[in-house]
């Protein structure tokens, strides 16, 4: 691995084929505090992390409005706008009532238009290049379909995504718009999504794996995954997310941090070459602990 990887060497993807982006973004929800509620606990370093994304090639970034009250979002304009170049995607439909509580849907129309509304004004835009679902609100599904068309057809939105998603759910949006990206969670150890997977790369939509670096108990000595990592020199989860980067050819990792150095270490997996023995002990062992 060089001393100044480039997230170019991830190979590219292009997002509603008109959008090139290089295969390895960035998750911005951990430049907020650990409980994704408030403003980091050290927002310097917070900020000199964005800010050797694009020296890294990383031009893409994942956030949410969700993500710390708005505060991911803020921060993301305040060290990268103009952004140049860098896609910026964001997402709504979840809310917290606090720090400790969870994430739940809420789909309404009128709620939706507002939050995208809000994300065009924090992040500075006139349309939202990339902007995701962040849940399915089971309670009105077609409803917030609907709205989403038409915020498309308005051009508050040029391209749309999905979370946390099955084929039925991406074929009924398909019926109003196009989907550019899926994210749904996969990692080694967490294979729930591979028939998604397919379909995605059967109808040109990216995936979008969250939570990349997840490995479970394939971290332990004497499993495949440590005894790459020594033998290569390199950490677990460099390992973990070139595995992910091979497995599909359009899929766009979002690990995420708050350390430069941290960032600098990931996007280092993009330089790195598993063996085909590496790849299908990787493969054996993550389906088997999954």
């Amino acid at each position: 691995m060089s001393a100044s990887p480039s997230a170019v060497a991830a190979g590219q993807f292009r997002v509603g084929g008109d959008i090139t982006i290089n295969r390895l973004g960035f998750s911005a929800m951990r430049i907020t505090d650990p409980a994704v509620w408030g403003d980091p606990e050290d927002p310097q370093t917070a900020r000199d992390t964005l800010r050797r994304l694009p020296q890294l090639g990383v031009n893409v970034i994942d956030t949410a409005d969700s993500y710390s009250l708005f505060v991911s979002e803020t921060m993301i304009r305040e060290v990268l706008y103009p952004y140049g170049g860098m896609l910026v995607a964001t997402k709504s439909g979840l809310t917290r009532p606090g720090p400790h509580a969870f994430w739940e849907p809420l789909g309404r129309p009128a709620y939706l238009r507002q939050c995208v509304m809000m994300s065009v004004r924090r992040l500075g835009v006139e349309r939202i290049d990339l902007w995701q679902l962040h849940r399915i609100d089971p309670r009105t599904r077609d409803e917030q379909f609907g709205v989403i068309a038409d915020m498309r057809n308005e051009g508050l939105i040029r391209h749309v995504g999905l979370n946390e998603v099955g084929i039925d759910d991406i074929e009924a949006a398909r019926k109003l718009f196009p989907v550019a990206t899926v994210r749904n969670e996969y990692n080694l150890i967490d294979r729930n999504s591979e028939a998604v997977l397919e379909y995605r790369e059967n109808h040109g939509i990216g995936p979008i794996p969250w939570f990349p670096l997840a490995a479970g108990d394939l971290t332990r000595p004497g499993s495949a995954l440590a005894g790459i990592a020594r033998r290569l020199r390199l950490t677990m989860s460099q390992v973990a997310l070139a595995w992910i980067l091979r497995r599909s050819k359009v899929m766009l990792p979002i690990p995420g941090t708050s350390q430069p150095d941290h960032l600098v270490q990931n996007v280092g997996a993009a330089e790195v070459h598993l063996s085909h023995a590496d790849l299908a002990a990787l493969e054996r062992q993550g389906r088997a602990a999954g």
